[in-house]
């Protein structure tokens, strides 16, 4: 199995994908949903940590070195992240200030422990691709990007907003195997949408006859995959934000490869080459 979507579900503040499960064993994924005082704690072995804040606010220590009142937005709709990395296998600790605080905790596999650090909002690095004209219209906010070369491994956390009625992940593309003009990265896609009844298409397919899938997605559903062309789209009047996790194989720099027979069209959307660089 290379690809899976999982249904919105109440994880129960447990990993929606643990690490070392299928379809993307390098990755992790988890939803903390706390109230004003409730505390969390966590530690991966192994894994390096971005825990992004999606909606309140949280103090946030890692073995003990405390970030306080991590979160600056009351919904992921509101502006950008406040988030805090921790190296692998590092003690972590959530301690809610606000109810309905929400934080989404993305891992990767990781041997070498950095110190931990904190992302705050006026650090997060946007770029602007597609159009409304070309209908692939996106803002990609860059968690941990480039900022995190030298002191993160290969962990690539991203949030991103689609236009109603607009595609992303397009032209299609994909990222599954090292080598000269691709990087083998694993990727974990959480959906949200605006209103939250909205809905949207997740398209999944590789070079090989046969292996072609479309998923309707949904408000808190989530897409897994190790492989494949990955094109989303969603619905007209419906806004959708798409939690990102990347997770390198071999190397942190993510090198697209998109499909030959779609390659001409990269030059008729604006910013998609400010796309691909940033992902380096």
């Amino acid at each position: 199995m290379t690809q899976e979507l999982i249904r919105a579900y109440d994880n129960k503040n447990q990993p929606i994908l643990a690490g070392g499960s299928a379809p993307v064993p390098h990755a992790y994924f988890n939803l903390l949903k706390l109230a004003k005082g409730q505390s969390f704690r966590l530690s991966l072995p192994g894994y390096e940590t971005m825990s992004v804040v999606l909606s309140g606010n949280v103090d946030i220590s890692v073995d003990g070195t405390t970030f306080p009142a991590v979160g600056q937005r009351p919904d992921i709709w509101s502006g950008r992240a406040d988030s805090v990395y921790g190296g692998s296998g590092a003690d972590i600790v959530f301690r809610a200030n606000a109810d309905d605080t929400e934080v989404a905790v993305a891992g990767g596999t990781c041997d070498t422990k950095f110190a931990p650090f904190r992302v705050p909002p006026e650090e997060i690095d946007m770029v602007d691709v597609g159009s409304p004209e070309t209908h692939c219209h996106r803002r990609i906010f860059h968690v941990l990007g480039q900022n995190g070369a030298g002191r993160a491994g290969n962990l690539l956390v991203s949030e991103l907003l689609c236009d109603d009625g607009n595609w992303s992940g397009y032209p299609p593309h994909k990222h599954d195997t090292e080598g000269e003009g691709e990087t083998a990265h694993e990727e974990i896609y959480h959906y949200r949408f605006r209103p939250a009844n909205g809905f949207g298409a997740q398209y999944w397919f590789t070079d090989r006859a046969g292996e072609r899938t479309v998923h309707m997605t949904r408000t808190g559903d989530t897409f897994a995959f190790s492989s494949g062309y990955h094109p989303t789209v969603t619905s007209p009047g419906h806004q959708e934000y798409i939690f990102t996790i990347l997770v390198g194989l071999e190397q942190r720099s993510l090198v697209q490869n998109f499909k030959q027979e779609y390659r001409h069209l990269m030059g008729l959307f604006p910013g998609v080459q400010a796309m691909v660089d940033k992902f380096k």
